[in-house]
């Protein structure tokens, strides 16, 4: 059994079409078909259900399936280890963001290229779903992204801080005096908020979830800078984790007085994979004490 036909195995089940997986993997379909009958030969066992319509994983498909994907991942973390062994701290680290650590993810870079200018950080910002997605397909080494409601056996979330839902609006707003700000004082304003899908809706839709509002939603942006510019510009609200305000001029965000109002920050990596050197040490100067914490993290309740 070769590392390469586990790798066939793996596409053809996560495709379940010869065709398609065979053009994901660059090769030819009969070379595709020869590696997986050979791999059943082995084990001489059935992998696959095929005839004309589908093509399914039989029982000894199935129980295959995570075997197959821990060998491969054990495979990869053998070579990068090997290669850190070499390079110490050289090549790149791959980090993905959600809009809400912006300032957070700004403060560390900064710190961290200073420290070990040899790597390279590559940084991708998007939504949750997607920055996970491509966590778990090892195009990322780590995610800066709120706690998810619905955990995933697969991801292990270290959590950094803890932060309140806030209306964000301008410092001139009629209501930037406040401390707090309850959900039926939103009613009178007009509401700009971050798209569906996004963190901060989803947890603003679960505090709002079964009360009698009347909300003006004139706007719903996926872009947390234009959302930025409009709320300076306008009497407009927005909401916000109270962390993703930190160090932005012209703008006050008011906590939700609601107990729902709070969302965990974490650092998302994957469960029992390798975790690159470069990475350890991001996270341990992430999670570091510094002034930045001072403003957006809460005390345990």
């Amino acid at each position: 059994m070769e590392l390469r036909q586990l790798k066939y195995f793996l596409k053809l089940a996560e495709t379940l079409n010869f065709s398609l997986a065979a053009k994901e993997l660059f090769i030819t379909q009969s070379t595709l078909s020869q590696q997986i009958l050979n791999l059943e030969r082995e084990f001489d066992q059935q992998l696959f259900v095929r005839n004309s319509h589908e093509v399914l994983l039989t029982e000894a498909g199935q129980l295959l399936l995570p075997h197959a994907h821990a060998s491969i991942n054990a495979a990869e973390s053998c070579v990068t280890l090997l290669q850190e062994l070499k390079h110490l701290l050289t090549g790149k680290l791959n980090i993905g963001v959600t809009f809400s650590f912006s300032s957070i993810m700004a403060e560390t870079m900064g710190a961290f290229l200073k420290q070990y200018p040899r790597v390279k950080l590559n940084v991708c910002y998007a939504s949750m779903a997607e920055l996970m997605e491509r966590l778990q397909h090892h195009e990322l080494d780590l995610v800066l992204a709120f706690k998810p409601t619905q955990p995933d056996e697969h991801v292990e979330s270290q959590v950094l801080f803890r932060t309140r839902l806030a209306a964000v609006m301008g410092e001139c707003h009629p209501m930037a005096h406040r401390k707090l700000i309850s959900l039926k004082e939103l009613e009178p304003y007009s509401l700009a908020l971050p798209a569906v899908g996004l963190q901060a809706r989803h947890a603003f839709e679960k505090v709002i979830n079964g009360c009698d509002l009347s909300l003006k939603i004139k706007a719903e942006i996926n872009n947390v800078n234009l959302l930025f510019k409009l709320i300076r510009q306008s009497t407009y609200i927005t909401i916000l984790a109270q962390s993703a305000v930190v160090g932005e001029n012209g703008l006050k965000a008011i906590p939700i007085d609601s107990p729902l109002g709070y969302m965990e920050g974490c650092i998302h990596t994957l469960h029992n994979s390798y975790t690159k050197h470069a990475a350890r040490e991001f996270i341990r100067m992430l999670s570091t004490p510094a002034t930045l914490w001072k403003d957006i993290t809460l005390p345990n309740e």
